[in-house]
Order: structure tokens, then C-alpha cells, then sequence
């Protein structure tokens, strides 16, 4: 269940066609999203879980744990459900491998 812990993905978040692509390492996530560049470490909870946090926060939700939770795998594909610790603020979507 390794295959995507490292390499480059396209994420596509359901209900709005946004587009972010990330380059993954084991420690680090760096990701392009509406030409702005983001860096977040990643911590990896088990097989199917991580959490996001930025290297240089500039506010109180840029110092937010981000929760990523794979909920289901197609090939080189997975679903995703993701929140901020202690919000109800939710996103679904799909991520590719696509490297």
C-alpha cells in the first residue's frame, strides 16, 4: 500500500473540477495549487491516513493539522475525504498518480 506515499499526483476535489498537483517525498509535500506553491510536511497515521502541515504558516488556518483519509483505491487512483483538525469543514475528491 506503498505505491502512494511518494510521487506526483493530480488532485481533483469533487463538486468544483479545482486542480492541484504535488510532488510527494517520504517527509515532504510540495504542491502548485492556482499557481501558488505550497510547502506542507506529511506524517503518515497508517496505510491510509496522513496529515498536512505547512512549513511556513501565515495564518491560524495555515497552522491547521490537515487530515487526509484514502477511502477507497482504483489502480493508480484514490479517493479521499480530508478535513482540518476541529472543523466540520469537509473535502472529498480523487487523486492520480500520474509520476
Amino acid at each position: 500500500m506503498d505505491q502512494f506515499r511518494v510521487g506526483t499526483f493530480r488532485t481533483v476535489l469533487e463538486d468544483n473540477d479545482l486542480v492541484s498537483v504535488a510532488v510527494r517525498t517520504d517527509s515532504l509535500q510540495i504542491e502548485n495549487f492556482n499557481n501558488k506553491k505550497d510547502t506542507f510536511t506529511i506524517e503518515w497515521l497508517d496505510s491510509f491516513e496522513y496529515v498536512l502541515r505547512k512549513k511556513n504558516p501565515k495564518s491560524l488556518l495555515d497552522s491547521t493539522d490537515f487530515h487526509v483519509k484514502i477511502v477507497s483505491i482504483s489502480g493508480d487512483s484514490y479517493e479521499f475525504r480530508a478535513y482540518y483538525s476541529g472543523s466540520k469543514f469537509q473535502q472529498k475528491g480523487t487523486a492520480y498518480k500520474i509520476e
